[in-house]
């Protein structure tokens, strides 16, 4: 984890969000809200989060547990040799900086060592608020697609109503129905991304919650495709053009995206990116950052 220890300011407040949908220092300052910032937080993936063990983790954790690796800083003990020690899944996961708006703003820099009362909270409220940062980083990029631009005040509204929600106490973002905020989220994306897609030319596949796992794609056409929802795990889509696609929710682990084109895939984020192999030759949009492992 990081060696800084620093409060972060929540997320992008209402206000900031009802300028120009364009703008993009207000796009870049959502971003940033929305990337993992370890030394803000108190470790609360390596808590909050049950994992079993497989090829992902090297032990198994129960929820509420804290991991063997987790150091008495709220730093990882083996950060820099995850893979090697049996644990790929922690270099995939991403809490879209969940973890430090839960530590530095939802508890006030309480942490859940020090406050044993606020630790169960803490844990409950976590993976609540990941899920709404995911969310808000969908929508961020929505509001970047200028071929958007007619959903631009939906999505607009989808995003301060989520981002009021981020700023709310313990008790009432545990109380959040998530799910039925998501099938909400997901009617205003999926216009997005046909708005999107509709600008490609010719006819677009429709791989939408396909299972394609392994599938030979090598060099496919998958420009502007629907794969939301696909199962692209251990694919081979090396040298495919994914331009355009949207990629929500596709399971890409262990696909191969050696010399792939994801420039303005839809929806993509970091942890796909990461869950993937890909090579030096792989285009990927501009927002993500190309993994170590690669």
């Amino acid at each position: 984890m990081s060696q800084k220890r620093e409060t972060r300011r929540p997320v992008a407040a209402a206000s900031e969000s009802s300028g120009p949908d364009t703008a993009p220092e207000a796009g870049h300052r959502r971003r940033l809200d929305l990337r993992a910032d370890c030394g803000s937080c108190f470790g609360l993936c390596c808590v909050a989060l049950p994992f079993a063990k497989s090829s992902d983790f090297a032990a198994n954790k129960a929820a509420g547990q804290p991991c063997r690796n987790l150091q008495d800083d709220f730093r990882c003990g083996i950060h820099a040799t995850l893979r090697d020690k049996g644990y790929s899944g922690c270099t995939v996961f991403d809490c879209f900086g969940a973890g430090q708006q839960v530590s530095q703003v939802t508890f006030g820099g309480e942490d859940w060592r020090t406050s044993r009362a606020a630790a169960r909270k803490m844990f409950d409220v976590f993976p609540v608020m990941r899920q709404l940062h995911e969310l808000l980083w969908y929508l961020t990029e929505a509001l970047e697609l200028d071929r958007a631009r007619p959903a631009h005040q939906e999505v607009r509204r989808a995003l301060d109503r989520i981002e009021e929600l981020t700023r709310a106490d313990a008790a009432t973002l545990a109380a959040t129905d998530v799910p039925a905020l998501r099938g909400e989220v997901s009617e205003t994306l999926l216009r997005v991304s046909e708005l999107v897609r509709a600008a490609v030319p010719g006819r677009k596949k429709n791989h939408r919650g396909a299972d394609l796992m392994g599938a030979r794609l090598k060099g496919a056409d998958l420009r502007g495709a629907n794969l939301r929802g696909a199962y692209l795990i251990a694919a081979d889509l090396t040298g495919a053009d994914l331009r355009e696609a949207d990629l929500i929710g596709a399971d890409l682990r262990d696909a191969r995206l050696e010399g792939a084109d994801l420039t303005g895939g839809i929806f993509l984020t970091q942890a796909q990116i990461n869950a993937a192999r890909g090579d030096g030759s792989t285009r990927i949009p501009a927002s993500l950052n190309r993994p170590a492992h690669w």
